[in-house]
């Protein structure tokens, strides 16, 4: 049986949804609604760097990548983000320093080419073992320092910050105590950790989500093992050391549900009605359609849909799993109390989409009869293309897939607020900076969200997934999504731009887009870019 990873969703003709299909070719900005937010996204351990520095300490994603399981990469250095996001003062005075020295400098300040650009908010989440290094207790007045300043900088270019608490990099003093997601005593820690996010920043961040896509991280980390914190079971998972793949994805999506209702109880009760923010947790939302007609394989693609977006969405709106999920998991699915129940229903202001391609699904019944089973077993159904997600050098643009997304989420569970907080394409990382098929990709897959709201989906913000080439969850170095290009092999990390940047920031900033467009863009690009090493 092929295996699955990737959230997908049911295309809404499939559930006879009606969508007009605006084909939304050329546009701009001002066609989306007043308000609509536009940024790009990073996440801590991935741009950060300064894994040492200053008082942080270990994440479970420190202990992974220095296992030797991301190619062998690791986060210690990435972007070096932590030192690089504003020009910081040059101790010589600028007489003795050439102007080439100068100018370089100068560039390398991330917020700044961020506010060039015309970002409306910059997406980023903080390393809680930065924050507090034990995971509770004390704060460590360095990282402290280092967020307030960003967010400060951020604000003072016009961007607004919106806010993950917590990005695949849980402490590993908290896995090494009591296993990290899996023990019930992380809702109370999570909640501390919160806290003093909340009060330490909630004057300035309107927006945050509590956890990233706890679906595939569950997933990755607990069944597969193939992402932090490498929990899986034979014969579920490879170079399997300790976990359970049959229960422990189960019981981490649980206990981050809980802790993720306890932290926007938290938020409500005590900082909401004096910081008006908004608080949601996000989902990994890829797009599927049924490999065949059949009955079998559109009835594996609801399941699909109940067992992804339903396992995160399901507790949120209506305070418990699909009965998809409880009927085959049994009792390896924990169960809500009446009080839980409450708690996590209603416990979010918007939910966060992740969405990057859609895959074909078929049925697969034979795995119900085995005896011993994971997640994806339970699932009994599988992707036909699934290797693509892995192996593919660039990702196909197939835009009515995140449509679709869109479509369901507003039929299924009715129209909550959407906030598209991960999309981007995939290509080699060490190609070329003239990255046409990025921007197709998100000309096509921007006009789909404006024919979904067309259509009357509430999303109202789109973040272009990544801001720079960062060190990525699967492979490392080795892809990039990058508007900006990084030299890992300059000791500045110099960022170099992108067709889809300068794509970007022409759209960001009123300019009309359409598929005609980019060859013009593509000219222009090109005689600008002559200077640049890929050249």
């Amino acid at each position: 049986m092929k295996r699955s990873l990737s959230l997908l969703v049911l295309i809404p003709v499939l559930l006879n949804l009606t969508v007009a299909v605006l084909s939304a070719d050329t546009y701009s900005r001002y066609d989306f609604p007043p308000g609509f937010i536009f940024g790009s996204a990073t996440s801590a351990y991935q741009v950060e760097g300064a894994a040492s520095e200053d008082g942080r300490t270990p994440s479970i994603w420190d202990a992974f990548t220095h296992a030797g399981y991301a190619n062998g990469a690791t986060g210690d250095i990435a972007a070096d983000h932590y030192h690089k996001y504003k020009m910081h003062q040059m101790s010589l005075p600028l007489a003795t320093v050439s102007m080439s020295l100068w100018l370089t400098c100068f560039l390398q300040e991330d917020v700044k080419l961020m506010a060039e650009m015309g970002l409306d908010a910059y997406r980023f989440s903080i390393s809680w073992s930065r924050l507090i290094p034990n995971g509770r207790g004390p704060v460590n007045p360095k990282g402290l320092e280092f967020y307030n300043n960003l967010i400060d900088e951020l604000i003072s270019h016009g961007i607004l910050p919106h806010v993950t608490l917590n990005n695949y990099d849980l402490p590993q003093a908290l896995e090494d105590e009591y296993g990290g997601w899996i023990d019930r005593r992380i809702v109370k820690d999570f909640t501390a950790y919160a806290d003093v996010c909340f009060r330490e920043f909630g004057d300035r961040v309107s927006y945050w989500t509590t956890v990233n896509e706890p679906n595939v991280f569950a997933i990755g980390g607990y069944d597969q093992g193939i992402s932090p914190p490498k929990h899986c079971s034979s014969p579920f998972g490879t170079n399997c050391t300790r976990g359970n793949s049959c229960s422990e994805p189960y019981i981490a999506v649980h206990n981050i549900l809980l802790a993720h209702a306890s932290a926007a109880r938290l938020y409500r009760i005590k900082y909401q009605g004096k910081q008006q923010g908004f608080i949601g947790l996000s989902i990994f939302a890829f797009g599927a359609v049924p490999s065949t007609n059949s009955t079998e394989d559109v009835m594996a693609t609801q399941r699909m849909v109940d067992f992804y977006i339903g396992w995160i969405a399901n507790p949120l709106v209506f305070g418990d799993y699909p009965d998809a999920i409880k009927k085959f998991a049994g009792s390896r699915m924990p169960s809500f109390t009446n009080h839980e129940s409450e708690l996590v229903r209603g416990s979010f202001d918007f939910l966060g989409v992740m969405h990057y391609s859609t895959f074909n699904v078929q049925d697969s019944p034979g795995s119900l009869e085995l005896k011993q089973r994971d997640f994806d077993m339970d699932i009994a159904a599988s992707i036909s293309n699934y290797d693509d997600f892995f192996t593919a050098s660039e990702w196909p643009i197939l835009p009515w897939g995140l449509q679709g997304v869109l479509e369901y989420l507003k039929q299924a569970y009715g129209n909550p607020p959407i906030y598209i907080l991960e999309n981007g394409q995939r290509t080699p990382r060490n190609s070329t900076l003239e990255d046409t098929s990025r921007v197709k990709y998100l000309q096509a897959s921007i006009g789909s969200v404006l024919d979904a709201i067309r259509n009357g989906s509430d999303t109202r913000g789109y973040f272009v997934w990544s801001f720079l080439d960062v060190f990525e969850l699967l492979d490392g170095y080795e892809s990039g999504y990058g508007l900006y290009y990084i030299d890992l092999d300059d000791p500045d990390l110099k960022r170099y731009p992108k067709l889809s940047r300068d794509w970007y920031s022409h759209f960001l900033k009123g300019g009309s887009v359409s598929p005609d467009g980019v060859i013009e863009l593509q000219k222009n690009f090109s005689a600008l870019s002559q200077g640049h090493f890929f050249q």
